[in-house]
């Protein structure tokens, strides 16, 4: 409902436009979109959703609901973050970074990436697997897994983990853990959109080196409630990349 400055996000991550679209605020307050500027110099407008509090809001992206233009704009911003990395295989962490990290990959120049995934086979093993939740998928009991059959690709390589966003951590302090745990070197973690910073406290926690290995095309504040519309809190900007 627009009165509470959100709206249906049918037509967001649609397009990529050469500067602000007319008729949104290009500054705060913001109401129902958020412009960001990709390195290319054009821009991307994110809808506002209000997180459950009713007083704050977050810039979302659903990167299986963008378009494909809008994919091969962002995966391709991603391969050349990645790129200087030098990984041997891309890592997609499910479900939303399986759209980008296939892309991510063959811009790396890579034949396939290993994707992880939430639906466990029947031939899964619990061994090859890490308890998660998220910001979208807070779901008790859910648990991230590496097919059994994937596991030669992965051991005593560098990878890179590819996410659509990073928003608390939690979903990538798991994934991280399942890899070290396999013997797999992370090079470094790669995402479209650093969704404000307070997944910086959560990897700090699980290894105090994983804050640094993050690059991020673009990032986004949090936003608090405002009479007109959404404002930024400034100290909750990440640094890009």
């Amino acid at each position: 409902m627009a009165e509470d400055f959100i709206e249906p996000t049918t037509g967001y991550w649609q397009d990529l436009h050469a500067g602000t679209p007319k008729g949104l605020q290009d500054r705060p307050p913001y109401r129902l979109g958020y412009p960001v500027r990709l390195p290319c110099g054009r821009v991307l407008v994110l809808p506002l959703r209000t997180l459950p509090d009713g007083r704050q809001a977050v810039a979302s992206l659903i990167a299986n609901q963008a378009s494909h233009a809008v994919v091969e704009a962002l995966a391709g911003h991603m391969a050349a973050l990645a790129r200087p990395l030098a990984p041997d295989l891309v890592v997609g962490v499910p479900t939303l970074g399986l759209a980008l990290a296939g892309k991510v990959a063959e811009g790396l120049g890579q034949d396939r990436y290993v994707p992880l995934g939430y639906s466990r086979k029947f031939w899964y093993r619990d061994d090859l697997s890490e308890p998660v939740s998220s910001i979208t998928s807070p779901t008790p009991g859910k648990r991230i897994f590496l097919d059994p059959n994937l596991l030669p690709l992965v051991q005593g390589r560098r990878v890179v983990l590819v996410d659509d966003a990073i928003s608390t951590g939690s979903t990538i302090v798991a994934a991280a853990a399942l890899l070290a745990r396999l013997g797999v070197g992370l090079a470094g973690i790669v995402v479209a959109m650093k969704q404000t910073n307070r997944w910086q406290a959560t990897l700090a926690k699980a290894d105090p080196g994983l804050p640094g290995k993050v690059l991020g095309v673009y990032g986004c504040p949090l936003f608090a409630r405002a009479e007109d519309g959404w404002v930024p809190l400034s100290d909750t900007l990440p640094a890009v990349p």
